[in-house]
Parts: C-alpha cells; sequence; structure tokens
C-alpha cells in the first residue's frame, strides 16, 4: 500500500481498499488551490500502480464540494509579470489544474465523486471525470467562467464528454447554474439523492459493487473505453479483441470462471478491514 505525505489542503482515509479523499479548504468553500492542485497529482501518481486502493472517493469538507479556483491564486498570478519568452503565470495555473484533471480523468483507479454545495468551475470539471458522481440535495453546479469574463479552459473538454456538444455549448455559453435534479438529468451526475442517508447508502452500494468486479478488468475496460471516438474502430476492436483472449488466460479470468461455477464469491471480493489514514 502507498505510504501517503503529510497534506495540507486534503484529508487521506484508506478504507479496506478505497481511498477516501476530502478536499479540505472549508473555509474556502474547497477551491481548488495550487498547493490542492498539487497535492491530488502526488497522490493519484502514488495510487496508480498500488493494487491495494481500487476505488476513489472524493468529497469536500464543510458541505461543499469545490466552488472553483483559488482566488489568492488568481491574484498571485495578476501580480506577476511574464519573463520575456516565458510562460505567463496564468497560463501556468490555469494549465497545472489541467494537468490534474487529465491525471484524474485516466486513473485506473474507479473514482467515485460525492457532489454537495458549491460544484463550481473546476469541483464541476472533477465531477465530469468521475466514473460515478452521486449528487446530494444541497449541490449547486455551475459553468460561471464567461459571467466572470473569463473562459472554462480546461473544463470544457471534458464536460463535452461527458454531456455532450449540445449541452455543454449551452451551460457553458450561458454561464448557468443549476440543481442536483438538473444535473442527475444532463448526465452530470448519475444518482440524485434526497438526504444524507441516502448520499451514504448509494455509496457504499457502489463501493460493494466496484469490490465484486476484478481489478485488472476494471482498469482495462476503463482504458478502453477512454479510446472510444479517438481512433478508428476496426483497430480498436482489434486491440480489444487481444485484451479479451488475455483477460480469458488470466489468473483473475480463471477465477471469476471458477467462482461461478463453485457458487462462491471472486478473490478479489473478499475485504480488508484495515483502515490507514
Amino acid at each position: 500500500m502507498s505510504n501517503f505525505p503529510q497534506c495540507e489542503t486534503l484529508e487521506l482515509v484508506q478504507k479496506d481498499q478505497v481511498l477516501h479523499v476530502t478536499l479540505n479548504r472549508p473555509e474556502a468553500r474547497n477551491a481548488m488551490s495550487l498547493t490542492m492542485v498539487a497535492e491530488l497529482e502526488t497522490v493519484f501518481s502514488l495510487i496508480e500502480n498500488d493494487g491495494g486502493v481500487r476505488a476513489v472517493v472524493l468529497r469536500g469538507a464543510g458541505g461543499h464540494f469545490c466552488a472553483g479556483g483559488d482566488i489568492r491564486d488568481m491574484a498571485g498570478a495578476r501580480g506577476q509579470s511574464p519573463k520575456e519568452g516565458g510562460e505567463d503565470p496564468f497560463y501556468r495555473l490555469n494549465r497545472a489544474f489541467g494537468r490534474m484533471i487529465e491525471q484524474v480523468n485516466n486513473s485506473s483507479k474507479v473514482v467515485i465523486a460525492i457532489l454537495e454545495g458549491a460544484v463550481m468551475g473546476g469541483g464541476f470539471g472533477l465531477a465530469c471525470v468521475s466514473d460515478v458522481a452521486i449528487a446530494a440535495a444541497s449541490a449547486r453546479f455551475g459553468l460561471p467562467e464567461t459571467s466572470l469574463g473569463v473562459i472554462p479552459a480546461q473544463i470544457a473538454p471534458f464536460v463535452v464528454e461527458r454531456i455532450g456538444l449540445t449541452q455543454a455549448r449551452r451551460l457553458a455559453l450561458l454561464g448557468m447554474r443549476f440543481d442536483g435534479a438538473e444535473a442527475s438529468r444532463l448526465g452530470v451526475v448519475h444518482q440524485f439523492c434526497e438526504t444524507g442517508d441516502q448520499v451514504d447508502e448509494v455509496l457504499a452500494s457502489a463501493i460493494e459493487q466496484v469490490r465484486k468486479c476484478a481489478p485488472h478488468a476494471t482498469s482495462v475496460t476503463k482504458a478502453l473505453l477512454h479510446r472510444v471516438g479517438h481512433e478508428p474502430m476496426s483497430r480498436l476492436l482489434d486491440d480489444a479483441a487481444s485484451q479479451f483472449a488475455e483477460a480469458i488466460r488470466s489468473d483473475e479470468g480463471a477465477e471469476g470462471t471458477m467462482a461461478f461455477m463453485q457458487k462462491r464469491p471472486p478473490r478479489w471480493a473478499e475485504t480488508d478491514s484495515s483502515d490507514k489514514s
């Protein structure tokens, strides 16, 4: 299992094979600072090849998920002048977030987002790269950038992938804000919960389903899904057939078949009761 460093903006708790990552800047509604971006990058790098972590639950402290970019970082960038021939500080700031969100998007782990309170800007982007998104009744979503005179530069491509171009255009070009029920209708989130107890139940059910699925088969499937629409279909299907043959012949494939025949849970569905924080 990974040894996690001390984090200034994140709270990390590992239970069984699930890493719970809480964005922990409640005084700023968990606004995405450069420190938080760097810490998220570090955590996702550490767990990428860690078989002891199969899922990541992202949540925000203090009743909010993430209110967007950190104003203090923006002010700091405004006070810097780009060196001749060098990168603009606003470019560095914006692109750092983009690299992190791309890393989360491409993670081999199952990423589950619990969305409460403010889910704006960068927080909205994180929601759009989750594999499972669960919205609480308090959740309020938005792409307010155009109403502030800026653009959702690193977020927009992931919004388009999530809900399609036509809906993304409406949300981004009108700077729209909306609730969890509308987010569910649009496909931003998968489940909308009326109560906190329901959020907990849906999360527990999702984690249980992750536990029932083979770890390697899950990560290969996620990578395969990401390739759809980005390369010729015939080449994709050729590769998928090769991966299927490898999966059938793998230890996971043998165990899954044997477990089915013997009417028992496969080994990967066994839990480890240890907690780590």
